[in-house]
């Protein structure tokens, strides 16, 4: 099982940019049942307050049903998992709050791998990042 990182979402939703159709691809095989793979609850506010914060409501609405299509079932934060990104951030002083609570419920949930743009997760030695 792989989280799926807010990036990728917001690229193959996105306007064209050489990371979209390789996002698209990765959702599809998420669709069709050839990858497993979920989100967590930060995705999703990620996905509100970014879309709202640069004034496209009606993309966040848009993005956030079809997050919600595509992963019926989203891992819920936990205070374990919030205490053990406060950990990481500690451990990784360049580590971003958001990045640091995905990469704590990947440890949490013992998933194999992010599944991310994002290369801030490569420094975390307990996570191993994809991209699509």
């Amino acid at each position: 099982m792989m989280l799926i990182d807010t990036n990728v979402l917001m690229y193959a939703a996105g306007a064209a940019h050489p990371n979209k159709a390789p996002s698209t691809r990765m959702l599809e095989r998420v669709a069709h049942g050839a990858l497993a793979a979920t989100i967590d609850a930060e995705t999703l506010q990620e996905i509100l307050h970014r879309y709202r914060a640069i004034g496209q409501w009606n993309a966040s609405r848009q993005v956030f049903d079809l997050a919600r299509q595509l992963f019926p079932s989203v891992v819920p934060i936990s205070a374990e998992m919030l205490d053990r990104a406060r950990t990481l951030l500690d451990d990784y002083p360049a580590l971003m709050a958001r990045d640091a609570l995905h990469a704590a419920v990947v440890m949490h949930e013992g998933f194999d791998a992010i599944c991310s743009y994002d290369r801030d997760f490569d420094a975390i030695t307990a996570t191993t990042r994809i991209e699509p």
